[in-house]
């Protein structure tokens, strides 16, 4: 995998953390960790100390009993229409892609998969929604879904017992079995059941197929091109939006990728090639001063985010994307008296958050290397997770309010996603957490412990976590290289914002 072996050999081949000497911010003799010494030095409670790591534990805790005890399901206010639109326009794409060239359907299934493996996905989740919600429509499209993916029996065998349900259960027998089952359908008894279709399914890539498969069972070879022409056209118009996708992360990954080999080849030669900032990590604090700030700052804001979500309206977008620069006041602000202003320090120049014009094209050069390697990680996972019948569910990334919001609820959404988080959480988790682990231990096993608590508070499932887990290696390791937060929360930003676009691009 490009770019990994490199990574964790700059990990693994850093020297023990060695205390540094950093230049004041207001020009006076520079600092180092013995400034902290002696009377000026500040005295925390253990009992407060642990107290607050218990507080932590119980956050993180709930964070992952909510996420695997609650149905994903019970997250969504309408999961049947939420999926019917998801699974819609990824079968609408490949509708399209069936249409594409040969070499085009040899790149989208090596970026995304194979069209018979998402299909087989989307039966999955179609079960789990009609064991959980019973819904009549998410029944008829399982068995709409199963008879396009070569599950005819399948769809058929389910039917008979709807024959003895209540209404529209009869009617969606009668469409499944005549459009996939094995009796003679006439011209006629075609006509009515496509009146009714038109009547009981709404428009879409499962009314199309369905009445597709009715007409070629009866022969009805001027409907049926109809309606291949309505699913022709609907599929090129989502694989094109998919082509500028697939486009715009190639481009990430051919570029990023150049620039991965030649940072690799230059290591050798110019150690401090990435090297953006100074000094970087280990920070100039003493270890002991910034665990006791990261502990309390963490437990405050660990309850103000409960009492923000407690009192703020949840379909209020506005106030939840408050809670993270909210929630985060706290750490930020001890941290700052207690670790960046007794060494003489601001959030400027002890994250590297300001550098000078000339590194901008080093600095970009950086960013896009790095989301490079992030999307090849999330491609070997891809691999790994189809060969071993491993799924993330789809709920995890779908975002009813990047789908269906208004305008203004839909700015509020990406600024939370692509502004807030990456600053306040590359502040938090790689220019505190990382970087108070790396007082004692080398850079591998820091970024993997900080990685690990940034997945996990998450909340994800398998998949999500390693991606998660991948993704906070990979901007620790940057840190760790430049000595400045901004190449992570630069390709923080971007990967969230490829995310946001994509889920809105196909499915708003």
């Amino acid at each position: 995998m490009i770019g990994l072996n490199g990574i964790v050999e700059g990990m693994e081949g850093e020297s023990q953390p060695k205390p540094q000497l950093l230049p004041s911010s207001d020009g006076t003799e520079p600092l180092s960790p013995s400034s902290f010494e002696g009377d000026a030095r500040p005295q925390f409670s253990c009992f407060v100390s642990v107290l607050s790591a218990l507080m932590l534990l119980a956050t993180l805790g709930a964070i992952l009993w909510f996420s695997s005890n609650t149905p994903q399901l019970d997250r969504f206010e309408d999961p049947v229409r939420a999926l019917d639109l998801m699974v819609s326009r990824t079968m609408e794409a490949q509708d399209g892609l069936d249409q594409a060239p040969s070499w085009h359907r040899w790149v989208t299934a090596w970026t995304s998969g194979s069209d018979q493996a998402e299909r087989d996905q989307a039966i999955q989740w179609y079960r789990e929604l009609v064991a959980t919600t019973g819904a009549p429509q998410a029944h008829l499209q399982l068995a709409i879904l199963q008879g396009e993916s070569g599950y005819r029996e399948e769809a058929v065998t389910a039917t008979q017992a709807w024959k003895a349900d209540a209404e529209p259960f009869p009617l969606y027998a009668r469409f499944i079995e005549s459009a996939y089952g094995d009796r003679p359908l006439s011209k006629s008894t075609e006509l009515a059941l496509q009146a009714e279709l038109a009547e009981a399914v709404p428009a879409g890539w499962f009314y199309n197929h369905l009445a597709a498969a009715l007409a070629a069972r009866a022969g009805d070879v001027a409907l049926g091109a109809t309606v291949a022409r309505q699913i022709q056209a609907r599929g090129a118009l989502v694989e094109q939006r998919a082509q500028v996708l697939t486009g715009v992360e190639l481009t990430c990954l051919i570029l990023g990728s150049v620039l991965l080999l030649g940072i690799m080849r230059l290591r050798g030669r110019r150690t401090d090639i990435l090297r953006l900032h100074q000094p970087g990590v280990p920070p100039p604090w003493p270890g002991g001063i910034g665990s006791a700030v990261l502990l309390r700052g963490g437990a405050l804001g660990a309850v103000l985010t409960l009492a923000f979500l407690s009192f703020a309206p949840i379909e209020n977008a506005s106030l939840r994307a408050l809670a993270i620069p909210v929630a985060n006041l706290p750490l930020l602000a001890m941290a700052y008296m207690y670790l960046l202003k007794p060494a003489g320090l601001n959030f400027r120049n002890g994250f590297g958050l300001q550098i000078q014009w000339g590194q901008a094209g080093r600095l970009a050069g950086i960013v896009l290397a790095v989301v490079a390697a992030g999307l090849w990680g999330e491609w070997v996972m891809g691999r790994l997770a189809d060969s071993l019948h491993l799924t993330n569910h789809w709920t995890e990334w779908f975002d009813p309010d990047l789908v269906w919001a208004s305008g203004s609820v839909l700015t509020i959404s990406l600024l939370e996603y692509v502004i807030f988080a990456p600053i306040f959480e590359e502040l938090a988790f790689r220019g505190l957490l990382y970087a108070i682990l790396r007082r004692r231990l080398t850079p591998l096993p820091a970024a993997m412990i900080s990685g690990g608590i940034f997945a996990l508070a998450h909340g994800y499932g398998l998949i999500g976590f390693l991606s998660v887990f991948w993704s906070g290696l990979l901007w620790a390791w940057i840190y760790e290289r430049t000595g400045s937060l901004l190449p992570g929360m630069i390709a923080h930003a971007t990967n969230n914002l490829l995310v946001c676009v994509s889920v809105m691009t196909l499915l708003r």
